[in-house]
């Protein structure tokens, strides 16, 4: 399997409307949800605020990592029919499977942490509900969403609100004015500012997930109908491309939005944002109080939506102990949602700085990452496992060279947080 394949292998592919095209369009939004969760906010915010238009090639970087890796993992959901949890329980030794999936069921939770706080801190902009409250309100809400709805209920509520956080910012930058010009020089021409090298990690770590990959190869099953059938099976393999090129680009536009909002607003003002609360204080201000609650609403929706996808990764990864695939009228995949959710709850209600539990989750993320990172190369290249649509060499290349980049840089964030 070749990341070229979707341009050069014509043999097979199905002449398509763009009907069909947006049959397909679902699945990479959710793992989008995460690529524009709480943390990007707060990391987009610092780096346009403290350094202005210069880091937005942070963004697209992280965002060509992202395509590369979870492409890669869903071809494993198409080919095989297994999540990448089943499958490190099925084609691994059982030391290692429950080794980097349990550690992954302790990212979940960390990432559900930091959703759902960042749900509870939008909560406290607009209405002033104390955190630990406001906390218990999205999870309740989550909760309810994820053991009530079908998959394809929740796909759609999760289009609608990345739909209004890209309709919130497009809102947000009509406000204030934007060097375009400097912003597509930025977007694409490498420059590290001096003492920039930790939001530059920061941005690219908070990107690259290891919950997204266990999510990405479970629910973009939701798209195929017989693995029998090697016509279906590489179908499959271009509209899913198309899905996850599609997503990633609106995921990228966001954050670069949140990045020029804050470049175009406090770094021109000279003003420094190291908290979201802050963001939103100030930007009354600045743009008047409209921006300040749309800014909120749209942290609101992120929080809610992360949360959401936080909480089907982990039903994901649980089940996948298992042996069995995430299914919302199962026991097991339940389970899994409430270990993800109401933990890291009971971390909110726990926790005295809402900062400092952010800090804690990011390094729990930044551990786990990399083991789930190989494990994801390993099976993908197998040919036991995939069979004739194994990682061609070119692929393992570029895979290996983007999972020891990833690695780096969040090795280097934790090193960072003891500093």
């Amino acid at each position: 399997m070749s990341f070229r394949h979707f341009l050069k292998d014509k043999n097979h592919r199905m002449s398509v409307g763009a009907l069909d095209l947006l049959k397909y369009v679902g699945p990479g939004f959710l793992v989008t949800v995460g690529f524009i969760d709480p943390g990007n906010w707060a990391t987009n915010v610092a780096a346009g605020s403290w350094y202005g238009y210069p880091l937005l090639w942070v963004v697209t970087l992280s965002t060509v990592m992202l395509i590369i890796l979870q492409h890669n993992v869903a071809h494993l959901g198409i080919a095989t029919g297994l999540c990448l949890s089943e499958a490190a329980t099925a084609h691994t030794k059982k030391w290692i499977s429950r080794s980097v999936l349990w550690s992954a069921v302790l990212a979940s939770i960390s990432t559900s942490l930091a959703e759902v706080l960042g749900g509870a801190i939008a909560l406290n902009m607009l209405f002033r509900i104390p955190l630990a409250f406001g906390a218990f309100l999205v999870v309740a809400l989550v909760s309810y969403m994820l053991l009530t709805n079908s998959y394809k209920r929740l796909e759609k509520w999760i289009i609608a609100f990345v739909s209004l956080i890209g309709l919130s910012f497009i809102y947000e930058l009509a406000l204030v004015n934007i060097q375009w010009g400097t912003v597509l020089v930025s977007a694409v021409r490498p420059i590290i500012p001096p003492g920039s090298m930790v939001v530059v990690m920061s941005v690219l770590g908070a990107v690259v997930m290891p919950h997204n990959l266990f999510l990405h190869s479970e629910i973009i099953q939701s798209r195929q109908w017989n693995l029998e059938d090697d016509r279906v099976i590489k179908r499959q393999l271009d509209y899913e491309f198309f899905d996850t090129l599609f997503s990633m680009i609106v995921g990228w536009a966001i954050n670069c939005a949140m990045l020029l909002l804050a470049a175009a607003t406090f770094f021109q003002k000279n003003i420094r944002v190291n908290a979201l609360q802050d963001a939103d204080a100030l930007l009354k201000p600045l743009l008047g109080s409209s921006a300040s609650i749309i800014f909120a609403a749209g942290l609101l929706f992120a929080g809610i939506a992360s949360s959401v996808t936080s909480g089907m990764a982990g039903g994901s990864i649980f089940a996948g102990l298992f042996g069995k695939g995430f299914n919302i009228k199962d026991k097991i995949s339940r389970a899994g949602i409430l270990i993800s959710l109401v933990a890291a709850l009971l971390i909110v209600f726990l926790i005295r700085d809402p900062f400092k539990g952010l800090i804690i989750s990011q390094m729990v993320l930044s551990i786990q990452l990399p083991f789930t990172i190989f494990l994801q190369i390993y099976l993908t290249s197998s040919k036991r496992v995939m069979g004739e649509y194994a990682n061609g060499k070119f692929t393992i290349a570029v895979l290996m060279i983007v999972g020891l980049v990833v690695t780096y840089l969040n090795v280097i964030l934790f090193i960072g947080f003891f500093k």
